[in-house]
Order: structure tokens, then sequence, then C-alpha cells
């Protein structure tokens, strides 16, 4: 017997539910989360600010030095300036721009000729100093240095930009960390204890709990090679016996009915990788909040993917934790 899949009757309620809390979680916490993220952002710009010497020293020194400041650039532009379009500007390496835009470690392409390498920063640099907005940075027209109103206005006014061009996943993940606080609680109430960190999934002791925790998996059929998968959270129930897997649960929210419809068939790959190499009674669950309609609902449960709903949260003790 399933927990939710099976019970259409009460996905409408459900459904409002789940939509209401979602929306009080946004109205009081969303904007908490986007201005601490743009205080943060408004010091990366200061920084990037004093490395270019307030923009009166973008050359091809500093921009391999400090590849980081590039996306802050193109925001300092009027008008702002999409990766893509900066490529095409310029005239260079679509993976130049890339790479200095690398989310982990920023860096100049280290395969290229330094002579090229030099060649494109400087035709990235002659671009930004070209369409720097004067509005902004008011000191360039005059050639002199900020004063520190106009460093701080300046700044905000790009971390502004740069934190719009990434609302949604500065929201996603002010989301999925209290979706995963939600599911901490619950757990720790019941007598269970976070996993030593790197504790490898198949070794987790009875009672513990991951989070993003990789589990490797046949991609198709039963045999060839494997991959890593991330799984939002494993439980290990207080009841597991020796060579048992853990309960894999997925924690999804959306602010919006359209995007969760175009995304659906991702839990429905991992459900078939899941099922492949560890057989059908594998337990993978999704942990819902926000908007998800009959439509979604319908697709899992077609897809033998059930849910708990984040505001009917006692339901995880259906899995048997």
């Amino acid at each position: 017997m399933g927990i939710n899949l099976d019970k259409p009757q009460l996905w409408k309620s459900d459904i409002n539910s789940s939509v209401d809390l979602y929306n009080t979680w946004y109205m009081e916490f969303a904007p908490k989360a986007f201005r601490e993220t743009r205080i943060s952002t408004t010091h990366s710009v200061e920084q990037a600010l004093q490395e270019t010497n307030y923009l009166n020293n973008i050359s091809p020194a500093v921009l391999a030095n400090h590849p980081e400041v590039l996306p802050i650039l193109r925001m300092s532009t009027c008008p702002p300036i999409a990766r893509d379009r900066l490529v095409g500007l310029a005239g260079v390496s679509k993976s130049l721009v890339q790479n200095m835009e690398d989310t982990e470690i920023p860096h100049v392409s280290p395969r290229m000729k330094k002579s090229q390498l030099i060649i494109e920063l400087q035709r990235i640099s002659n671009i930004i100093r070209k369409m720097a907005d004067p509005d902004i940075f008011t000191w360039l027209p005059d050639s002199r240095n900020p004063d520190e109103d106009e460093i701080l206005r300046s700044s905000t006014i790009v971390a502004d930009r740069l934190c719009g061009a990434v609302a949604d996943p500065i929201i996603r993940n002010a989301q999925e960390k209290r979706q995963l606080a939600a599911i901490t609680s619950f757990l720790e109430s019941k007598g269970y204890r976070l996993a030593k960190s790197g504790t490898h999934y198949d070794e987790m002791p009875a009672g513990t709990f991951s989070f993003h925790t990789n589990v490797p998996v046949f991609v198709a059929g039963t045999e060839g090679d494997k991959v890593n998968i991330p799984v939002d959270v494993a439980i290990m129930p207080l009841s597991t016996n020796k060579g048992d897997i853990p309960l894999f649960i997925e924690a999804k929210s959306a602010g919006d009915f359209t995007n969760v419809n175009k995304r659906r068939k991702e839990e429905a790959v991992k459900m078939q990788q899941l099922r492949n190499t560890f057989g059908n009674e594998v337990s993978y669950s999704l942990f819902l909040c926000g908007y998800f309609d009959s439509g979604y609902l319908g697709y899992e449960a077609a897809e033998g993917i059930d849910w708990i709903w984040e505001h009917r949260i006692n339901d995880l003790e259906k899995l048997g934790i």
C-alpha cells in the first residue's frame, strides 16, 4: 500500500496545502535569503573593484590573475552583457569565458598559448572598458578615484544585478536547506543521528542518515559500468538488517506549476537506475513542498514513485522510520 501515490482523492487538498506552505515560507524568508546573498555579493563586487583599480585597470594581467571578476565586470556595463554575448562581442573563445566563470575554481584556459591568451583577455578588457556604465561608475568620465559612498553605491547596484540573474537558485538553495532541516528535526526526534562525514551509503549504521550521498548505479540494465548519482537524503532505519540498503529521499520544492512538469522525468530516470542496481524493492521517495499539480503527481505515481508532503511530514513514519 502506498503513502500518497494511490490516494488521488487527497491530491487536490494536499496540493492546496503545499502551495500555502510554500507561499508562507516565501513571503517570510525568501527576502531574507536574497538580502543575505546580496550583502555577500556586494563584498565580492567591492573586492573586484579594488583588484581592477576601480575599473581603471582591466588589463590582461589583472584578468589572468583574478578571473573571478569577469561575471562582475559583465554586470558593470550598460546594458549588462550575457556570457555568450560577451563571447560574440569580443570575438574570444567560449571556453575561455566559461573557464573564467567556473563556479568552483575560476581560471584562464591552461592550454591556450600565452600570446593568444593575452590577445583575448585584451579584447574582453576593451569591451568592458568601452561599455562600463558611467551612471553607476560616476568617477570614470572624470578619470578620478571614487569616494566611499560611490564605491558602496556602485557595488550594491552591481550586486543587485548579479543576484537578480540568479534569484531562482538563491531561493531554491534556501528552500532546500529548510527542507533538510525539517527532515533532520523529524529524524532526530525519532532517535536518529547524522552519519559521520564520508560514510559510504552501504556502510551507514542503523539509525543514521546522511545528506547529498553518492550512490553508484547501473545506467541501463543490470550489467556494465556504474556511475554515481547524488541522493538528497539516505536513511538507514533503526530496524535495519545487515546488507540492507538505505531509504532514499529526494527533497523537491517549486514556486510554480510550470517547471515541475519540465523536470519530472529526472526522478523517473533516477528511480529506474536505482531499480536496475538494487531491484524493484528499493525505496525511493520524494519530499514535496510547493507547486506540484495533479499532472506531476500522476506521472510520478505511474512510475511507481511515492511522495511525502512536507505539510504532513509524519508520513515519513510510513517508510518504516
